[in-house]
């Protein structure tokens, strides 16, 4: 891939990404976590260990390649992305549990992504172009922790210091995230334009099967365990929309390779209408339950 979007393009996206989750966090989202840990707990559950497990098992069943099936797995230890907190809005979802979700998830990300994906590395065990073993290794997992949680302090900062401009600036941050997020989806389609569709015939239908699966079981497992409806909506939305773009950079950026990023490029234009088509139909099987909730 163009050096200029390896090195700048997509650090340089994620980092608007996630200075703009910052913007709309506060310290009481992280204090919110003991006043709601039943609904945090589950989510975090389904999140961390649920999630890497049902991606691991469809990608052995369907014996992807084990470049994409790393790619899978680098993306199903994401966290949620800020998008999912749009969803959960439109969905009438508990926004502030999304929030605090999308916050201490990013946090634990940091020890949690690469012990999963140097996992997959060793169990998948592929190879580059050129026949080199992949890994992530400290330093490139320092990077890691720069690219997701320095942007993120500095949003938290802003907003500490002016919570008017963190308003003002929340809503241009959020489309430029949209933007830079479909931008860098692009890129790696266009770099890989000879072979999307053989990529797309190879990840497609377990992308999609994926994303079911995630907004699933983040909305039914914590139902089945007790959380109210709103709350599940919210987790639901939590983990069934990852940072894509966190994926994608650690494989293009970190991990030097385009291939495993095909997975997150792949899940990054599939779980918005997935999500979407999700929402109303929990919103209509709801309704009769708790109209207020159902009404979008």
């Amino acid at each position: 891939m163009d050096s200029a979007l390896t090195s700048v393009a997509l650090p340089a996206a994620l980092a608007i990404i996630m200075f703009g989750l910052g913007l709309s966090l506060t310290v009481d989202d992280f204090a919110r976590v003991a006043r709601h840990p039943k609904a945090v707990a589950i989510a975090l559950v389904c999140q961390l260990v649920l999630l890497p497990a049902i991606a691991f098992g469809l990608v052995t069943a369907f014996d992807l390649d084990p470049l994409l099936a790393v790619g899978m797995m680098l993306l199903a230890a994401s966290p949620g992305g800020t998008t999912a907190n749009l969803f959960s809005h439109l969905f009438r979802g508990d926004v502030a549990l999304n929030v605090t979700l999308t916050a201490v998830n990013s946090v634990i990300a940091v020890v949690t992504l690469p012990l999963i994906t140097n996992f997959a590395l060793v169990y998948f065990d592929p190879t580059d172009g050129g026949g080199d073993t992949l890994g992530l290794q400290f330093t490139k997992v320092l990077q890691v922790f720069a690219v997701v949680l320095v942007p993120v302090a500095l949003g938290i900062l802003v907003r500490r210091r002016s919570p008017a401009f963190a308003d003002r600036a929340d809503r241009p941050v959020r489309i430029g995230s949209a933007v830079v997020l479909a931008l860098v989806i692009v890129g790696t389609v266009v770099s890989e334009r000879e072979n999307i569709a053989d990529y797309a015939a190879e990840v497609g239908l377990i992308a999609v099967a994926f994303c079911v699966l995630s907004l699933t079981v983040g909305y039914l497992v914590p139902r089945r365990l007790g959380i109210t409806d709103r709350q599940s909506v919210a987790c639901s939305m939590e983990i069934g929309i990852h940072n894509s773009t966190l994926a994608i950079t650690i494989a293009i950026s970190l991990l030097d390779s385009v291939r495993l990023a095909v997975p997150a490029a792949v899940y990054g234009v599939v779980m918005f209408p997935v999500a979407a088509a999700f929402g109303w139909l929990i919103t209509r099987t709801t309704k009769s339950d708790d109209p207020a909730v159902a009404r979008v």
